[in-house]
This record gives C-alpha cells, sequence and structure tokens, in this order.
C-alpha cells in the first residue's frame, strides 16, 4: 500500500467515523462517547498525514506511534458504542474490522522501523 492510499484510507476512515456520529440517537453517553470517539477518529487521518511529512526517521516513528495510539482508542470507543446501542452493531462492526486493519498497518510498519 503506497502512503497516498493510506492517506486515503485514514482519511475514508475518519469519515466513517464521523457518519455513524451523525447516526447515533442522542443522549448524553451517546454524545460524550461520539465526541471521543470523533476527536480519536479524524486524529488517526491528521497524524498519518503529519507522519509522511516527518523530519526523520525517529520523527517518523513518534508520529505513528501516536496513529497507533489513537487508532486503539477509537476502537475503545466503538466498542462502548457498540454495547450502548446494539441496533447499530452491523454498522459498527464493519467500521471497527476497518480500524483494526489499519491498526495491524501501523504496527506492522512500526516493528519494521525498530528493526531497521
Amino acid at each position: 500500500m503506497t502512503k497516498e492510499e493510506l492517506k486515503q484510507r485514514t482519511k475514508s476512515y475518519s469519515l466513517a467515523n464521523a457518519r455513524l456520529v451523525l447516526c447515533l440517537p442522542y443522549n448524553i453517553v451517546n454524545r460524550n462517547y461520539a465526541d471521543q470517539l470523533n476527536r480519536s477518529a479524524s486524529s488517526t487521518g491528521a497524524n498519518y498525514r503529519a507522519a509522511c511529512r516527518a523530519k526523520s526517521k525517529n520523527d517518523f516513528i513518534n508520529k505513528l506511534k501516536i496513529v497507533e495510539e489513537e487508532l486503539d482508542e477509537t476502537l475503545f470507543f466503538l466498542e462502548l458504542l457498540v454495547e450502548l446501542n446494539p441496533e447499530l452493531k452491523q454498522e459498527i462492526d464493519i467500521i471497527y474490522k476497518e480500524g483494526n486493519e489499519l491498526l495491524s498497518i501501523i504496527v506492522a510498519a512500526l516493528n519494521t522501523l525498530r528493526k531497521n
């Protein structure tokens, strides 16, 4: 996967989470979790773009670690939201799967970078 393809994929992931947030029934818990989900999901794409502009290998690794953390946080809030909104399980599961795949890609990249 190229840098540009992964940029597009993380952007699409951010948008998928934003669309999910728009579908959630309004209540105080959903609102709070949706806010956190929206922040971490959009940070995934934004921080990957920042990593692509890294000044050095160490800078790239540090920025990718932020992407990893944001993806993991996003997955956590998706887990909470599916528990509270079981009627949206199918939609959330699709987004969760994509997030898990992105996380695997980032972790594999980090492991490769650390070995070299």
